[in-house]
């Protein structure tokens, strides 16, 4: 049976959605963004099917409607399309990071008995733009879906069949509580890792030499903290609440911290330091093939190789010759807490599985994967 599928918003979200949906050729893709542009290039890459000149034609004869745009302007967009016309049993649902203030936006089309399910692809790329869409996107990260209290459990079935080309991991959560736990394991933690380079930039001026001694596990640690700063503000504000909870209780911990610290117990600091690695060892592995988490992170892998002429390319070829594309390659002159000299950053943990077999098996010269 055809669908008719509305993207509103064709960046990187909306044109990697439109990609993985098109992977089934029973689903027909009408697109609109604000930029004609990025609208003719999506048409011309077959992301889309048909350019609508504008966001409520796009929806007129669609049975799902995908708002792939920021949060802001997804909760005006939900305001506005209470006075649109729908289909009768469409599906609306979105692609934003915070989901609470989007599902009180869209108690108006729930008055007219129109389905809103809240959706959150947990994936992402150090590029954007509709230029940066990739099918393959979504594969083996979560997927959330938010449903109102009023949608039919057939209505989220419905949807998940259509979400299948995705290759995504589906979980269906309470907004409040996919906001919640979103705040604990990706936006909290891009406060902190911004927090921590700009304590370093205020430092530099007196201790110039300290910013290149970052460039070893202080740059991956706060390697978030380089995440596009508009959807970060956006982000920030609409989960606001659930981010004064946590910093409130990190707050709390620092506290917990400063006192060890004066007390200078050599057990109590152990204890400290074990019970956090005890915990995070036990945390999922995207090595070990565990489904992409909340913050997107690169697929690296950390080699260790001899300092010779054309080592690199050595590597590099093997991986040409294997045709397993890489999105960066650095060597780390700073290595306190960063294993190998060399990391090679790939765009999926499939690419990165068969870089460390074929690696792995080169013999030509002396090198160590972790």
């Amino acid at each position: 049976m055809k669908s008719n599928v509305a993207i509103i918003g064709l960046g990187l979200i909306g044109g990697s959605l439109g990609l993985a949906l098109k992977r089934n050729p029973d689903i027909s893709i009408t697109g609109f963004d604000r930029s004609y542009k990025t609208a003719d290039e999506a048409y011309r890459r077959g992301i889309i099917d048909m350019i609508a000149p504008s966001a409520e034609s796009a929806c007129e004869k669609a049975d799902f409607v995908f708002f792939a745009t920021p949060v802001n302007t997804t909760v005006s967009l939900m305001k506005e399309a209470s006075n649109w016309k729908f289909k009768q049993d469409v599906i609306l649902t979105d692609t934003g990071s915070t989901k609470f203030p989007i599902m009180e936006a869209a108690k108006d089309l729930a008055e007219r008995r129109i389905d809103v399910i809240g959706g959150h692809p947990m994936a992402g790329s150090h590029k954007s733009g509709v230029s940066a869409a990739k099918a393959h996107l979504f594969e083996n990260a979560y997927y959330i879906l938010t449903p109102q209290d009023t949608t039919a459990p057939a209505k989220v079935e419905s949807l998940k069949t259509l979400l299948t080309p995705t290759k995504g991991k589906v979980v269906v959560l309470e907004a409040g509580q996919h906001d919640r736990m979103t705040a604990i394991v990706s936006h909290f933690p891009h406060i902190v890792a911004s927090s921590m380079v700009s304590l370093l930039a205020r430092q530099e001026a007196g201790q110039p030499f300290v910013k290149n001694l970052a460039a070893g596990g202080f740059r991956d640690l706060t390697r978030i903290a380089s995440a596009d700063p508009i959807m970060w503000r956006d982000i920030t504000i609409q989960n606001k609440e659930e981010l004064l909870n946590q910093l409130d209780g990190w707050m709390r911990e620092m506290e917990k911290v400063r006192s060890m610290l004066h007390s200078n117990e050599p057990e109590r600091i152990f204890d400290f330091f074990a019970e956090a690695k005890q915990y995070r060892d036990q945390l999922p592995s995207t090595t070990e093939g565990a489904v992409q988490g909340a913050l997107y992170m690169p697929f690296d892998l950390h080699i260790d190789v001899p300092d010779h002429p054309g080592v690199i390319s050595e590597i590099t070829k093997i991986l040409a010759d294997e045709r397993i594309s890489l999105t960066n390659i650095r060597i780390v002159e700073t290595r306190t807490d960063v294993y190998g000299i060399l990391v090679v950053s790939f765009q999926t943990a499939e690419d990165r599985k068969k870089a460390r077999q074929v690696l792995s098996r080169a013999t030509d010269y002396s090198m160590h994967i972790i």
